[in-house]
């Protein structure tokens, strides 16, 4: 069964006549004939009652016309679909993103997203950057936001945002009062910091042990928010980016600048290498 044979077939019937669906189409009248035959033979039915003046649809014609509407119109929309697509009008972009990260910046993602492709969803999974990458090389997520540097061998790696690391203490905190503060300074403090499963949490460690010890690690968390909340209860000190300050408000929590040299925080925009990118995807890439 062919959809030319189908859309021939329901030609047809809105003219009810073999001549007058010829007459509104490039097709003759014979070729309109030779495909609601063809139709009847493949079906093993009659479609038309022939034997009165005007052709009328018999019961199995009529279902026949009711399910190749349906057909047409399926196969129809395939083409709409896929402009929608190219046009970006339409789709969904899951997207990876650390919970601290996440809370920095996705919300101005989203927006931007928003107001370009109001009809792009995009579908949030917050785990540890280590996980990010993970889930971007099983195709369970199209794109990650990750802490550099990743996996050039399997990834497509864009820059996205750079930050710098500074100490967040207790107001309190004697070194609260120094302008800068060297890491070997941390020597003797609690650290708090993102569990085992979070890039972090492998990056301070690895800090403190290049300037000569290793960090006493008195509570780890998943949530940035409640490590602060650690720090505001002077149960520790951390090292995290200078960008979370403005997204706290604690006032007994305090930030030192660290002296040179300083460590940044180099966050990067991840796709899977080889893999297809949707044209909603491609699109969305463009706007980092």
């Amino acid at each position: 069964m062919e959809l030319r044979d189908l859309r021939s077939f329901i030609e047809v019937v809105i003219h009810q006549s073999f001549t007058k669906a010829a007459a509104h189409s490039y097709l003759s009248q014979p070729s309109f004939s030779k495909a609601v035959k063809k139709l009847e033979e493949e079906l093993n039915v009659e479609l038309f009652d022939r034997s009165t003046r005007h052709l009328r649809l018999t019961d199995a014609g009529q279902i026949v016309y009711e399910q190749a509407q349906k057909a047409v119109e399926s196969l129809s929309e395939i083409t709409t679909l896929l402009d929608d697509l190219k046009n970006v009008t339409s789709g969904e972009i899951r997207i990876g993103i650390p919970p601290l990260i996440g809370t920095l910046f996705f919300p101005t993602i989203a927006m931007r997203v928003q107001e370009k492709y109001p009809n792009v969803s995009l579908h949030l999974v917050e785990r540890g950057a280590k996980l990010i990458g993970q889930l971007v090389e099983n195709g369970q997520v199209d794109l990650g936001i990750i802490v550099l540097p990743a996996d050039t061998s399997k990834f497509n790696v864009q820059p996205f945002i750079t930050d710098e690391f500074v100490l967040y203490v207790h107001i309190n905190h004697p070194l609260a009062k120094q302008n800068t503060v060297e890491i070997s300074e941390l020597k003797e403090e609690k650290f708090i910091l993102f569990s085992d499963e979070f890039t972090l949490h492998d990056y301070i460690k690895n800090v403190c042990i290049e300037a000569g010890f290793i960090p006493e690690v008195s509570y780890q968390s998943s949530q940035w928010d409640l490590i602060l909340e650690l720090v505001s209860s002077q149960f520790g000190v951390t090292l995290l980016p200078k960008s979370i300050y403005s997204k706290q408000n604690n006032p007994n929590v305090h930030i030192v600048p660290l002296a040179e040299p300083t460590l940044y925080w180099r966050l990067g925009i991840i796709t899977k290498k080889d893999a297809y990118h949707s044209f909603a995807l491609k699109e969305v890439l463009k706007m980092f």
